[in-house]
Parts: structure tokens; C-alpha cells; sequence
């Protein structure tokens, strides 16, 4: 028997001035949730940059100890593909650049996703996917990208430390999906424009709505009925680790004495920086294993 998923709480923080400086505007969407129901998601920020160019802004800066999640709401469509996704898998450290000199006009998620304690000092990896190459579903009521896991008998070729799903979905008014997810999995729904009734709770734009917790093993489900025309919103659902972590900068670790151990690794020049990457630790195409459908 299918086990059906609810909505058990709905959160919404509020958007604020972003690191990047003038022109950015984010939200800190997990703010306020504790680890253990966001597990083995630890920070989700939805960043609206607009930025006028000229000074520098970002940097290189390090990350070790979980993936990095990014989704390419809007982008310039050069260094940022609309539709886009990064999975960074930064392991036991790598170094990161975004640095912005030039005007730009952005949307972009981006999710920390957390790696298990025995997958917590991997070697770093990049998968990048282009939007043509994402697995999805097209009518006329509805579109549905598969960018993690499974959704409605598609499968996203990206390779997962910790299985998660991910699926975009565009929804006309009235259209109605249904999403199958392990009943064991953490995750939320996220609204960026318009609203939808996700099992029997109504979620809108700029909310999350959090899945409910089942104890009983095997499939889910959670049926999507969008309420306006040009619904968009964004499932993320993964597997637990259950156990506690330490976030603290860059960094996610089992203890301090781990933390401390990665500032050290990283002051001593021991991450590598992504764009040096061996060929063996990235992939950039998907092209050959993509699928679509269209209605």
C-alpha cells in the first residue's frame, strides 16, 4: 500500500542584504529549522542578485565536509545557464571562485547538502547538467525536471553520495502530478511563484512546506495541484543521516577538533581549487544519457 505524504509545518523567512553587496537580496530558507527535520539539508539560500558591476565582489573561499546544490533560476547564459545545475561535492576540501566585476541579473538556489560521515572526506567532484540535458516532461499543463532522483518514470543521470531527490515543476492552473519519494526521506517544497496544494496543505510563493515524517519503510507519494497559472516550485527530499554535525563557516564537520583540523589543511594550501580539477573528477556532459518526454 502507497504510504501518502502531508505537509506537516510551512516556514517563510524574509529576504535581506546579501554578502555580494548592493544588488543582492537573499533568503535564508532553512532559518529557524532545526537540523534534525532539515536533515541532511543544512542551509538553503535563494539569492537575487542584480548587481551594477564595476568593484570586485565574492572571492575564492573554501568548502569541505558536503555538496553544494545549485540550481540556475535565472541566468546570464555565459557563465551561468538558465535551467542549469552544479552538484559540488567538496569532500576533504576544495576552493571555489565567484567573483563578479560586470553588471548581472541572477536567480540562483543554492542548497548544502550534507555527506555522510563515511563519504565526509571524499575526493572533490563537479557533475554539471545544461538544462537540455535534464531529463523532463512536457505538456501542456505542466512541465517537470528531473535534475536529482526519480520523478513519473524518469531518472537524472547525476551519481548521489547521499540519494536526494530534486524536481522542478512548472504547473498551469488546476494541473495535478504526483511525486514518488523513499517514505524514509527528509525534505520540503519550495514555492517561487504562484501557489499549489501539496497534500492537504496549501503552500505560496516564497513559503516552504515541509514534508510530513513517516516511520513505516518503502515508497511515498505526495500529490501537487497547482492553484494559479504559472506555478513554480521545487522539491527537495534526501536521506537522513541521523546522526549531529557541526556547521561552522565553510565548513561541516562530526566535531570541532574536525573544523579546526580543515582551517589547517586549508591555511597549509591543501584544497585544490575547482578549475584545477583532474578530467577523472568532474563531468560536464550528459548529453548521451538524457531523456524527455513530451506530451
Amino acid at each position: 500500500m502507497m504510504i501518502r505524504r502531508n505537509i506537516s509545518k510551512i516556514t517563510q523567512n524574509h529576504w535581506h542584504n546579501g554578502f555580494l553587496g548592493t544588488g543582492h537580496s537573499a533568503m535564508a530558507v532553512l532559518d529557524g529549522v532545526p537540523y534534525k527535520d532539515s536533515d541532511p539539508f543544512i542551509l538553503f539560500m535563494d539569492d537575487s542578485l542584480n548587481l551594477p558591476g564595476g568593484e570586485p565582489v565574492g572571492g575564492a573561499h573554501p568548502h569541505a565536509g558536503f555538496e553544494t546544490l545549485t540550481l540556475v533560476l535565472e541566468g546570464n547564459e555565459k557563465d551561468w545557464k538558465t535551467g542549469s545545475f552544479e552538484l559540488m561535492t567538496a569532500g576533504k576540501g576544495i576552493i571555489h571562485t565567484e567573483e563578479i566585476t560586470s553588471e548581472q541579473k541572477l536567480r540562483i538556489l543554492q542548497v548544502w547538502l550534507v555527506l555522510p560521515p563515511e563519504k565526509r572526506y571524499t575526493q572533490p567532484f563537479l557533475q554539471k547538467i545544461l538544462l537540455e540535458n535534464v531529463p523532463k516532461i512536457k505538456t501542456d499543463k505542466y512541465e517537470i525536471r528531473v535534475y536529482s532522483g526519480s520523478s513519473n518514470g524518469l531518472t537524472s543521470p547525476l551519481k548521489n553520495h547521499t540519494p536526494f531527490t530534486m524536481v522542478d515543476y512548472r504547473l498551469e492552473n488546476n494541473a495535478m502530478v504526483i511525486q514518488e519519494i523513499p517514505s524514509h526521506y527528509n525534505g520540503l517544497v519550495y514555492v517561487l511563484k504562484g501557489s499549489v496544494k501539496a497534500g492537504e496543505k496549501v503552500i505560496k510563493a516564497e513559503q516552504a512546506g515541509w514534508l510530513d515524517k513517516t516511520a513505516e519503510n518503502g515508497t511515498s507519494e505526495i500529490q501537487f495541484n497547482a492553484l494559479e497559472n504559472d506555478t513554480h516550485f521545487v522539491l527537495y527530499a534526501g536521506q537522513p543521516h541521523n546522526v549531529p554535525v557541526v556547521h561552522h563557516g565553510p565548513f561541516v564537520a562530526d566535531s570541532m577538533e574536525d573544523i579546526v583540523q580543515m582551517y589547517r589543511n586549508f591555511r597549509q594550501g591543501k584544497f585544490p581549487h575547482l578549475n584545477d580539477l583532474p578530467d577523472e573528477q568532474k563531468i560536464t556532459s550528459f548529453s548521451e544519457t538524457s531523456k524527455s518526454i513530451v506530451n
